[in-house]
């Protein structure tokens, strides 16, 4: 909360300042303020419309509330302006997940993996959605390596679904 009256006072002192509204903007988000962190990242874009972390955290607090296309929309910009940033990846295959695409979420799950192979959630996430198309076998090889770098609920989903 100490970070958002310093965020507050940088705006008021340059209220062009992107990274200020960015910066309020995690704040905002970490403290559950998820329209708040909204408004704030669409100022950081409007003020700096080529920051892939602005439309990447918008993804994300619109995917806390729900929005999962509005989130996909802006991963994919974030993707756009920096085609290396994992994160973006793996939560387009959140959002992908969550509207049914679980072809689209491996391949994004896939990419993050390359980009960071011990990515312990992506192959957590990437096991469930094969196994959701009845890859059960890839599905279950990707919950095990999870659960082997430490995702330990994995385990309890390959007793459900991999026996």
């Amino acid at each position: 909360r100490g970070a958002l009256k310093d965020f507050n006072k940088a705006i008021e002192l340059n209220p062009k300042d992107a990274d200020a509204y960015y910066n309020r903007g995690i704040a905002k988000s970490q403290l559950g303020d998820h329209r708040g962190a909204l408004k704030d990242f669409n100022k950081a874009i409007e003020l700096n419309p080529k920051d892939a972390y602005a439309y990447y955290n918008r993804g994300t607090a619109k995917g806390e509330q729900g929005d999962y296309s509005g989130a996909l929309k802006d991963f994919n910009k974030a993707i756009e302006l920096d085609p290396n940033l994992a994160l973006a990846y793996y939560n387009r295959g959140i959002a992908k997940d969550e509207l049914g695409d679980y072809r689209g979420a491996i391949q994004d799950y896939s990419k993050a993996i390359q980009f960071k192979p011990n990515y312990t959630d992506a192959y957590y996430n990437r096991g469930l959605a094969k196994i959701s198309l009845g890859q059960k076998d890839s599905g279950c090889l990707d919950l095990s390596k999870s659960g082997e770098m430490g995702v330990f609920q994995s385990y309890d989903v390959i007793k459900q679904s991999c026996q």
